[in-house]
């Protein structure tokens, strides 16, 4: 039988970015946005906090954009200071790469594997699903899921006793499965 498991997202990660006032390396994001109008063009700024001193950054999210050429639909979700934006626009690699910013997902997520019972069984297909682009190791995941060391992980691995069509390696943030024989 095939488990599910889904990596969410509990919070919003922190996002790194150099800090003007400070040199901190981090912000958190409120979900506040700043949207400003120059006749037909309009852009708009997801606002950021230092962690260390409080002072506030700007991502740029629209830049000189005409206005008619925005969906009414994201307009009003910028003027809402929607959250669930922020949470999109901070994975969106776009917006990442024109601002210089990348994601510390470190205590911003959770492992939901439906339970305990799996554990028990000869073979276990476990299906692992991402709600949400989170960069972590698979033996991390595994580990947690199963209640094992990462060591001993590792060793399963080495043994064949762990499987995946993917690099085990490394890191992950797309869906992938793998099976486990004890």
């Amino acid at each position: 039988m095939l488990n599910n498991w889904v990596v969410m997202p509990t919070c919003l990660p922190l996002v790194l970015r150099r800090c003007h006032t400070c040199a901190s390396e981090s912000f958190r994001a409120n979900g506040k946005f700043r949207v400003n109008a120059h006749h037909k063009n309009i852009d708009a700024w997801l606002l950021v906090l230092c962690t260390s001193c409080g002072d506030t950054a700007k991502l740029t999210v629209l830049e000189r954009v005409n206005v008619r050429s925005v969906r009414p639909e994201l307009l009003d979700r910028l003027h809402d200071n929607d959250l669930g934006l922020t949470a999109e626009l901070l994975q969106d690699p776009v917006v990442q790469r024109r601002n210089r910013i990348a994601l510390d997902w470190d205590g911003a997520w959770r492992l939901d594997t439906g339970g305990s019972d799996h554990l028990d069984t000869e073979v276990l297909d476990v299906s692992v699903r991402f709600a949400a682009r989170i960069p972590v190791r698979p033996v991390r995941l595994i580990a947690e899921g199963c209640g094992l060391s990462r060591a001993e992980v590792e060793r399963l691995i080495a043994e064949g006793r762990v499987v995946s069509a993917v690099r085990l390696g490394g890191k992950l943030s797309g869906d992938f499965t793998f099976t486990l024989k004890h």
